[in-house]
Protein backbone atom coordinates (compact mmCIF):
# COMPACT_ATOMS: atom_id res chain seq x y z
CA UNK A 1 0.00 0.00 0.00
CA UNK A 2 1.01 3.47 -0.69
CA UNK A 3 0.02 6.22 0.90
CA UNK A 4 0.72 10.26 0.51
CA UNK A 5 -0.70 13.64 2.51
CA UNK A 6 -0.95 16.59 0.42
CA UNK A 7 1.09 18.40 3.43
CA UNK A 8 4.47 16.35 2.90
CA UNK A 9 4.33 16.61 -0.19
CA UNK A 10 6.89 18.89 -2.30
CA UNK A 11 5.98 22.03 -4.00
CA UNK A 12 5.64 21.44 -7.90
CA UNK A 13 6.77 24.66 -9.53
CA UNK A 14 4.25 25.62 -12.28
CA UNK A 15 3.18 28.32 -14.45
CA UNK A 16 0.44 29.39 -12.71
CA UNK A 17 2.68 30.30 -9.54
CA UNK A 18 0.01 28.55 -7.25
CA UNK A 19 0.50 25.87 -4.79
CA UNK A 20 0.48 22.76 -6.48
CA UNK A 21 1.51 19.07 -5.18
CA UNK A 22 2.17 15.93 -6.73
CA UNK A 23 -0.24 13.08 -5.81
CA UNK A 24 0.20 10.36 -8.30
CA UNK A 25 2.07 10.31 -11.62
CA UNK A 26 1.77 7.06 -13.67
CA UNK A 27 1.17 6.72 -17.62
CA UNK A 28 -2.86 5.76 -16.85
CA UNK A 29 -3.29 8.95 -14.99
CA UNK A 30 -1.69 11.96 -13.17
CA UNK A 31 -3.39 13.26 -10.26
CA UNK A 32 -2.12 17.25 -8.94
CA UNK A 33 -3.30 18.70 -5.51
CA UNK A 34 -3.82 22.85 -6.17
CA UNK A 35 -4.43 25.16 -2.95
CA UNK A 36 -5.84 28.81 -4.33
CA UNK A 37 -6.22 31.56 -1.79
CA UNK A 38 -8.37 34.15 -2.13
CA UNK A 39 -8.19 36.09 -5.40
CA UNK A 40 -5.55 33.76 -7.04
CA UNK A 41 -6.16 32.29 -10.58
CA UNK A 42 -4.94 29.38 -13.13
CA UNK A 43 -3.82 31.04 -16.55
CA UNK A 44 -6.45 29.42 -19.15
CA UNK A 45 -4.67 26.48 -20.98
CA UNK A 46 -5.83 23.66 -22.20
CA UNK A 47 -4.65 19.89 -21.95
CA UNK A 48 -4.34 16.96 -24.52
CA UNK A 49 -5.83 14.67 -22.01
CA UNK A 50 -9.41 14.84 -20.39
CA UNK A 51 -9.41 16.84 -16.79
CA UNK A 52 -11.88 16.31 -13.71
CA UNK A 53 -11.76 18.75 -10.91
CA UNK A 54 -12.64 17.51 -7.20
CA UNK A 55 -13.86 20.39 -4.58
CA UNK A 56 -11.87 19.26 -1.50
CA UNK A 57 -12.70 22.37 0.28
CA UNK A 58 -13.94 25.80 -0.37
CA UNK A 59 -15.53 27.59 -3.20
CA UNK A 60 -13.92 28.02 -6.71
CA UNK A 61 -15.09 28.87 -9.87
CA UNK A 62 -13.91 26.53 -12.44
CA UNK A 63 -13.96 27.76 -15.93
CA UNK A 64 -14.88 25.10 -18.79
CA UNK A 65 -14.83 26.39 -22.14
CA UNK A 66 -17.66 29.03 -22.55
CA UNK A 67 -18.79 27.87 -19.14
CA UNK A 68 -17.91 28.85 -15.29
CA UNK A 69 -19.81 27.78 -12.10
CA UNK A 70 -19.02 28.36 -8.76
CA UNK A 71 -18.53 25.12 -6.59
CA UNK A 72 -18.91 23.55 -3.52
CA UNK A 73 -17.09 20.82 -1.70
CA UNK A 74 -17.60 17.44 -3.46
CA UNK A 75 -18.77 18.62 -6.00
CA UNK A 76 -16.76 16.37 -9.52
CA UNK A 77 -16.49 18.76 -12.72
CA UNK A 78 -15.58 17.42 -15.74
CA UNK A 79 -13.27 19.21 -18.68
CA UNK A 80 -12.84 17.51 -22.30
CA UNK A 81 -9.33 17.38 -23.80
CA UNK A 82 -8.48 20.51 -26.35
CA UNK A 83 -11.10 22.62 -24.19
CA UNK A 84 -10.03 25.89 -22.48
CA UNK A 85 -10.00 25.61 -18.71
CA UNK A 86 -8.67 27.27 -15.57
CA UNK A 87 -9.81 27.11 -11.39
CA UNK A 88 -9.95 30.90 -9.91
CA UNK A 89 -11.12 31.56 -6.30
CA UNK A 90 -12.97 34.76 -5.75
CA UNK A 91 -13.69 34.17 -2.68
CA UNK A 92 -12.46 35.39 0.69
CA UNK A 93 -11.26 31.57 1.61
CA UNK A 94 -9.21 28.87 0.44
CA UNK A 95 -9.69 26.56 -1.83
CA UNK A 96 -8.35 23.00 -2.39
CA UNK A 97 -8.83 21.16 -5.71
CA UNK A 98 -7.62 17.60 -6.76
CA UNK A 99 -7.31 17.51 -10.56
CA UNK A 100 -6.65 14.37 -12.47
CA UNK A 101 -5.57 14.19 -16.15
CA UNK A 102 -6.20 10.68 -18.02
CA UNK A 103 -4.23 9.34 -19.21
CA UNK A 104 -1.02 11.29 -17.99
CA UNK A 105 -0.42 14.13 -20.86
CA UNK A 106 2.51 12.91 -23.22
CA UNK A 107 2.54 16.48 -24.34
CA UNK A 108 2.72 19.88 -22.87
CA UNK A 109 -0.06 21.79 -21.67
CA UNK A 110 -0.86 24.87 -23.59
CA UNK A 111 -1.09 28.13 -21.76
CA UNK A 112 -3.14 30.92 -23.63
Amino acid sequence: MISRNYKTEPLKENPHNVEVRQMYNDASAQIMHITLKPGETLKPHKTPVDVTFYVLEGTPTVHVGEESAVFERDNLIESPADIVHYLSNESNSQARILVTKAPRPAKQTKLL
